[in-house]
């Protein structure tokens, strides 16, 4: 790095600074940190038990973001005074220690930024993720096992926990349908990104002639919603339907009718468990998922309102990111543009890059 590059990297990070202040809103968020702690100075604040949680998490909100912002703000401030210090006393040892600092710099400045995308208050929720295979049989099942053991790498790798809530194995290979919650912060801000269709192009391990193949899976992914959430659903509007359960079990799977599959009709929206024994603690589980995914369609609506433009479903057409092993190997987000050669290591649940540049092109 050159005092050229240095000078428009740090031109570049401030006008990244500038993009997050003006979403952040940092002196909204000051006015709004008087108003709560007026709040908890009142001795009937703590009366309302449920109430002054939800203020107490607010008020964690906003401290924690503006405390990120304030961090990189001064960096940027530090770094820039330094440098110009350091240019008018010609100390090439403090330039050259800057240069090597830039890239820890840039990292702080990025990852302040993604903080301001996962500022909505459900980003910060658990995720309810639905993986579904595309028309291709036993290719398309071994694809959805494939993208399965991706996320549940990239949940181990953040040290998130997972609970799978439905698992139906394909009849040769790979996965029919699966359902499970990634329990962790900010795990649907960043998972939210992945609805769609993901495509796989590749030579099938299951074609004897070793053509080349193309499988697609649909993704879906919900905000694990909270009781503070009040989600009305009507007995009228669903269907429940309840099934044997498959795969391993012994016995209990031939005997016991526990799984559950609950249809919500206005919307034909379909959620189906059978993780536990209990036919009770499956619907249980049904209605978290329905009430998550009914949720996050309606966030989509206000979304498409505010932007003005029509809510449409996820469809074949929605393709997001295209996986491609044969001839060569990429993997290519629709969204941001961006391809990438580590295809292996993103396989193995090393996402965070590919999620974060879709994030920041959605932002812009």
């Amino acid at each position: 790095m050159d005092n050229y590059e240095y000078t428009q990297l740090l031109k570049n990070l401030e006008n990244k600074i500038e993009n997050i202040e003006s979403i952040l809103k940092p002196i909204e968020i000051k006015a709004r940190l008087k108003e709560i702690e007026t709040l908890e100075s009142n001795p009937n604040f703590w009366n309302d038990t449920n109430q002054a949680t939800l203020i107490g998490k607010e008020k964690n909100r906003l401290l924690g973001r503006l405390n990120k912002f304030n961090k990189a703000f001064e960096a940027i401030n530090d770094a820039k005074e330094l440098y110009e210090m350091a240019l008018e006393e010609n100390d090439e040892d403090t330039i050259e220690q800057l240069f090597n600092d830039a890239q820890i710099l840039n990292e702080l400045i990025k990852q302040t930024e993604i903080e301001v995308m996962l500022s909505n208050p459900e980003d910060g929720a658990n995720a309810i993720v639905t993986i579904h295979p595309g028309a291709g049989g036993t290719e398309s099942c071994d694809w959805a096992s494939m993208l399965y053991r991706m996320y549940l790498r990239w949940a181990e790798r953040k040290g998130f926990k997972v609970e799978v809530l439905d698992y139906q194995p394909g009849d040769e290979a790979g996965i029919k349908d699966v359902s499970f919650i990634i329990n962790g912060i900010n795990a649907y801000g960043y998972l939210k990104v992945e609805n769609g269709i993901h495509r796989l192009v590749r030579i099938s391990p299951f074609d004897s002639n070793a053509k080349r193949h193309t499988s697609f899976c649909s993704v879906m992914v919900s905000p694990e919603i909270d009781d503070n959430i009040d989600i009305i659903i009507e007995d009228k509007d669903i269907r429940i339907d309840t099934y044997r359960a498959s795969g391993a079990g012994g016995q209990h799977v031939n005997k016991t009718e526990s799984a559950i599959r609950i249809t919500h009709i206005p919307t034909n929206i379909v959620v189906q468990c059978q993780n536990d024994r209990s036919q009770h603690k499956n619907k249980a589980s049904a209605m978290k998922m329905l009430k998550s995914r009914l949720y996050e369609l309606e966030l989509e609506k206000q979304m498409a309102d505010k932007n003005g433009i029509e809510k449409s479903e996820i469809g074949w057409g929605h393709q997001v990111r295209s996986y491609v092993l044969q001839p060569y190997k990429q993997i290519k987000d629709s969204r941001s543009g961006i391809g990438y050669s580590n295809v292996d290591a993103i396989l193995d649940g090393d996402l965070d890059k590919v999620l974060e540049d879709v994030l920041i092109a959605q932002s812009k």
